[in-house]
């Protein structure tokens, strides 16, 4: 680009946009130029240029980078107005539209127009994951066999269930997968490769809610490993703070187990042997999720200025989509999922 600097725009200032706002104030290789939102109050409330839409924003000066952070329903109008706006970066929040057709509609229109087209997805940037992965691929643990995370963020109890924070969770007909577990969909296949295979068993415990809150999700990947996603949203787990890792997880191999516990540290423990010995000190960040918001994005800052390449651009992110669909598709029919099964659009 030739650039030492990248103009950013965000579009949205609701609960979960405070990390986004604050990781940009803090990525020395961008400046945050504008922030929009329905609500001009909570626009005006992030510090930087405030506006009551996307429209004005973009007329008053075309980003380097336009950042979504709105929910699924807004994200195609939105990505098809900053096209139309000629803007070439674009990240979105997950989970990236309303589903897979729309998804790969915008990704197809982004491609067309030339621009980038990123997802949101920061789990994998979590530094519990990134250290995991990296002492994976040297070989801590031997040949993989198989990783478990067991989610238990505690929050789903009672009636009042989700309201203090994102109330929209109570009304969506699909919840614990499609909200929250494609984070590991997408982890998963970071540390273990696209799973060829899916089965699932989920169920709803809060009456309050519409989508599910609990279940287990089985995944086959390449070479022989499984894996297990373990939700619950009722339970919790031992942690001072039950959003930093929002549960715990083992990935065991031939020559020993990576633990993470719910302060973020990363333990080893070899075949046979009863003493763990420290991979990574427990997690010091006040905010979410080890900072993996901050990580996400200087990650493509920084890819967009020295060309290198970005992580989960939205062409790769359809996959996830993809998986999560054949989640529920074997909660419905009650059988394993191939995932080379063709994919048919829905006839609307």
């Amino acid at each position: 680009m030739g650039a030492t600097q990248l103009t950013v725009a965000c579009l949205g200032a609701g609960y979960f946009s405070q990390f986004h706002y604050g990781a940009w104030a803090r990525i020395p290789e961008a400046v945050c130029i504008g922030a929009a939102d329905q609500q001009i109050a909570r626009a005006e409330a992030t510090g930087v240029p405030a506006f009551a839409d996307l429209e004005s924003m973009l007329d008053a000066g075309c980003p380097d980078i336009l950042d979504i952070i709105l929910p699924p329903p807004a994200h195609r109008s939105a990505i098809l107005t900053a096209l139309d706006r000629g803007v070439k970066t674009i990240i979105c929040q997950k989970p990236f539209c309303v589903d897979l057709e729309e998804a790969n509609a915008v990704t197809l229109l982004a491609q067309h127009a030339g621009a980038r087209l990123i997802v949101h997805e920061n789990f994998r940037f979590m530094p519990w994951y990134r250290a995991i992965r990296s002492e994976t691929d040297a070989g801590r643990i031997g040949v993989p066999l198989q990783g478990t995370f067991r989610l238990r963020p505690g929050d789903g109890q009672g009636p009042k269930a989700y309201l203090d924070r994102q109330p929209y969770f109570q009304q969506m007909p699909r919840f614990l997968v499609h909200e929250t577990g494609v984070h590991w969909v997408d982890t998963f296949r970071y540390l273990f490769g696209n799973p060829t295979a899916v089965y699932a068993d989920l169920r709803q415990i809060n009456p309050v809610i519409q989508g599910e809150d609990a279940g287990f999700v089985l995944f086959d990947h390449p070479h022989g490993v499984r894996t297990l996603f373990d939700g619950n949203r009722h339970c919790d787990h031992s942690a001072d703070n039950q959003r930093r890792t929002m549960g715990e997880a083992h990935f065991e191999g031939t020559d020993g187990v990576l633990t993470l516990l719910g302060d973020g540290s990363v333990t080893f423990r070899g075949h046979g042997q009863f003493e763990t010995e420290p991979v990574l000190p427990a997690d010091t960040w006040d905010g979410f999720g080890g900072d993996c918001v901050y990580h996400l994005q200087r990650h493509v800052a920084r890819g967009l200025l020295e060309g290198t390449p970005l992580e989960n651009e939205a062409q790769d992110y359809l996959e996830v989509i993809r998986i999560k669909d054949a989640i529920y598709r074997s909660a419905e029919t009650g059988r394993k999922i191939a995932l080379d099964e063709p994919w048919q659009p829905r006839i609307r």
